[in-house]
């Protein structure tokens, strides 16, 4: 029986966080800090089980989009949570679904959710912060030097998916103009 090092993971968690940090804060998505909300934290415990679901399949053949999804879902849900959160809470995973199910969920969150133009500046910044830490986390995944496909692999992905998540939704409140501010 293998034994869960929650230590590990959650040093790891740490680390992708600060790393995809200072990667979108040197792209200027970001501003050293990762704006967060407990309701929009708390809701990826409830999306986790079934973008898993579909994520893990994917990890084979497209490593990078099966853990940067989780940021398109995180921008999603931090879209809904400024919107209207009683109603966004409500809605089943699916909904955040493209004509293509899974695969192109990035594009209906941008697109069809958002607004955005495909051609504009800022559906492309996204794409491209999102792609770039997508490639990061698959990477500090690998040089953990992991057996694949073991429970440790599952949950040092579901970790790194965790913080994609987050990444997505910091960048979405970011771009809705959110931001901390000290208080005297």
């Amino acid at each position: 029986m293998t034994t869960i090092r929650t230590d590990y993971l959650e040093n790891f968690e740490r680390r992708v966080e600060q790393e995809l940090l200072r990667l979108c804060t040197s792209a200027g998505m970001l501003n050293g800090t990762l704006l967060a909300s407990d309701d929009i934290d708390e809701h990826w415990h409830k999306l986790a089980p079934e973008y898993m679901a579909d994520a893990v399949p994917q990890v084979k053949d497209y490593p990078t989009v099966s853990v940067a999804w989780a940021s398109y879902l995180g921008i999603a849900i931090a879209w809904g949570w400024d919107t209207d959160w009683a109603l966004c809470k409500e809605d089943p995973y699916t909904s955040y679904y493209g004509k293509q199910g899974f695969d192109d969920m990035d594009e209906h969150i941008v697109y069809d959710m958002l607004g955005l133009t495909p051609d504009g500046y800022e559906a492309r910044d996204i794409e491209s912060i999102i792609r770039r830490c997508g490639e990061t986390a698959v990477s500090l995944i690998r040089h953990e030097h992991i057996e694949p496909q073991s429970t440790m692999a599952f949950h040092v992905f579901a970790r790194a998916c965790r913080v994609m998540y987050r990444i997505g939704a910091a960048i979405e409140l970011k771009r809705l103009g959110y931001k901390f501010e000290k208080l005297n």
